[in-house]
């Protein structure tokens, strides 16, 4: 098998995963490599390298949920099928191992801003970077026998994560990454569409 198929092989099994323990099948210097390398490789428009990503282990991935339970609590106050299935939903988050946050800082794009032409395009580029580099990690956390799931409780809770952890201001959340050992089945495969009518080779 060429390197091509085998890391294809690897984005084809990663799954969204939300049945995750508090276990981790790589030790937390293992972790922290892969997300270094991450941020290592992964493009960015003109090279502005704006991801930023933060790690939350043990009590601090804890705490995110819990910021993200007083959050939702107004939105779902006054119903109790909702505020019930809400907190199940925030508690298994909870009870996974670790949370992985991925911000963008636009401040990396300053010394660009002379390039009026391309300057609407900008936002757009950076939300195109962490997706980038949410799909590059999220593949590796496959390789690595980890399952994960990708939320998105940005904006709602941006200012207490920000304030919790003492983060630059300027910085973007853009997602939150749950991760810990798979438990239970892994999801069947995703049905796709025919391949005809979504690519063309053109010589």
């Amino acid at each position: 098998m060429s390197d091509a198929d085998a890391y294809l092989d690897f984005a084809a099994n990663r799954r969204t995963i939300y049945n995750l323990t508090n276990e981790s099948t790589i030790s937390d210097a293992k972790l922290e490599e892969i997300v270094k390398k991450t941020l290592l490789v992964t493009p960015s428009a003109f090279n502005t390298q704006s991801a930023r990503i933060i790690v939350l282990l043990g009590e601090q991935h804890k705490k995110l949920w819990d910021i993200v339970r007083a959050a939702l609590a107004p939105h779902v106050a006054g119903n109790p099928e909702q505020a019930a299935a809400t907190e199940a939903k925030v508690n298994s988050f909870q009870a996974a191992y670790a949370s992985i946050l991925f911000f963008e800082d636009p401040s990396t794009y300053d010394p660009i801003m002379s390039f009026v032409a391309y300057a609407d395009k900008f936002e757009a580029w950076r939300e195109q970077g962490s997706g980038m580099h949410q799909l590059v990690l999220w593949t590796a956390m496959e390789a690595a026998g980890l399952g994960v799931h990708v939320q998105h409780y940005n904006p709602l809770i941006d200012d207490e994560v920000k304030k919790t952890w003492s983060i630059d201001a300027n910085w973007k959340l853009t997602a939150q990454m749950v991760i810990g050992k798979p438990a239970g089945e892994k999801p069947a495969p995703k049905e796709k569409k025919p391949l005809e009518g979504r690519y063309r080779v053109i010589a």
